[in-house]
C-alpha cells in the first residue's frame, strides 16, 4: 500500500544530521508514533549520498531486533527522501552521558555494562545477517 507524507503528522525534531533531520511523527490512520528521517535531496546530491541512503534503507528493512530501529516505510516528497522507522524512547546514548546529570557526566559501571550489552546484541544481530555498517 502506497504511503506518502500526508499519512503522517510531524511533531518535534529529535535530531539533526548532515543530510537532514529526524522528527517524531504520528501515523494519522492508527495514531502510532514513529521517527521520520528526512534526507534532503539537494544535500544528498551535493555530497554524493544517494547510494548511502539506499544502503541504509535496505539495511533498516532487513533488521528486526529490539536493539536496532527498523524501517516501517519509505517515501519521497519533492524535496526529501523519508525513512519512517520505529521510535525508540529514551533518547540516544550521548544524551544519557552528558545531559541526565550535567554536574556529574557519565554513569556508574553497572549502567555502562547494561548499555554495552545492548549495543553488542545489536551488532551481533547485524553480523548474523552478514551486515557490516559504519
Amino acid at each position: 500500500q502506497a504511503v506518502g507524507a500526508e499519512a503522517f503528522a510531524d511533531f518535534r525534531v529529535l535530531g539533526k544530521g548532515g543530510f537532514g533531520e529526524v522528527c517524531a511523527c504520528q501515523r494519522r490512520a492508527t495514531g502510532k508514533m514513529y521517527a521520520n528521517k528526512r534526507l534532503n535531496k539537494k544535500r544528498l546530491k551535493k555530497r554524493q549520498g544517494y547510494e548511502a541512503a539506499l544502503v541504509e534503507k535496505r539495511i533498516l528493512a532487513r533488521v528486526h531486533s529490539r536493539f536496532i530501529v527498523s524501517l516501517a516505510c519509505a517515501f519521497q516528497t519533492k524535496t526529501d527522501l523519508c525513512l519512517v522507522m520505529t521510535l525508540m524512547n529514551g533518547g540516544d546514548l550521548r544524551y544519557h552521558i552528558y545531559n541526565v546529570d550535567e554536574d556529574n557526566p557519565g554513569f556508574l559501571e553497572p549502567r555502562a555494562v547494561f548499555y554495552t550489552a545492548q549495543i553488542l546484541l545489536g551488532l551481533e544481530h547485524l553480523h548474523q545477517h552478514r551486515i557490516v555498517y559504519r
